[in-house]
């Protein structure tokens, strides 16, 4: 009793513990599931895939080549609800360690899971073959035949959950030998 007489109750101890449980428990399931949209909605990057290359037109003399170089591709975007939009994307042709060719590629974008043909065709200038000694360790695995590296590089961003903008860059690079005889590709192996 108090002063006054009435009664004052005091909060129980069970109570108290009842709302740090609940609490506790809402805490517990928001973090599940953020953890569960995060995981379920992740940023991923692009995926390359180099289905052909080509060499329509060629040219070889006095030590020197130029062609035309195709190259064809599926970029696959793997988020399950977001647009991958690309920009600042390119296909670089590299022999010897120096860059030959060139090409930006268009910006645009592609939808959640959702695959995108791509070619891209340019002219290569006229360049100097490697002097034997460099070939054979770099640019040319055996007689007749050189090798470039084309580099496609896809630079975007995905929006995930209309909130957060996340950039991607994905890069494939392949090394594709070519005839110095006819131009022919006689092969390419590409790596991620």
């Amino acid at each position: 009793m108090d002063g006054d007489g009435s009664h004052r109750r005091r909060p129980s101890p069970n109570l108290a513990l009842s709302c740090a449980a609940a609490t506790a428990f809402l805490l517990l399931v928001s973090a599940a599931a953020a953890l569960a949209l995060y995981l379920v909605f992740r940023p991923r990057r692009p995926e390359i895939a180099v289905d052909a290359v080509r060499i329509p037109t060629f040219a070889a003399s006095n030590g020197t080549v130029s062609f035309t170089f195709s190259q064809y591709a599926s970029v696959r975007n793997p988020n399950r609800a977001s647009s991958f939009v690309h920009y600042d994307s390119s296909l670089q042709i590299v022999y010897a360690g120096s860059q030959v060719g060139f090409m930006f590629i268009p910006a645009g974008s592609i939808d959640a899971g959702r695959t995108q043909y791509m070619e891209a065709t340019f002219s290569v200038r006229s360049f100097p073959l490697a002097p034997p000694e460099i070939a054979s360790a770099v640019a040319a695995p055996a007689e007749g035949v050189v090798e470039v590296e084309s580099k496609m590089r896809m630079r975007g961003s995905v929006r995930v959950m209309r909130w957060f903008n996340h950039r991607v860059v994905s890069v494939v690079g392949c090394r594709v030998a070519v005839s110095t005889v006819d131009g022919s590709v006689l092969g390419f192996h590409c790596l991620s």
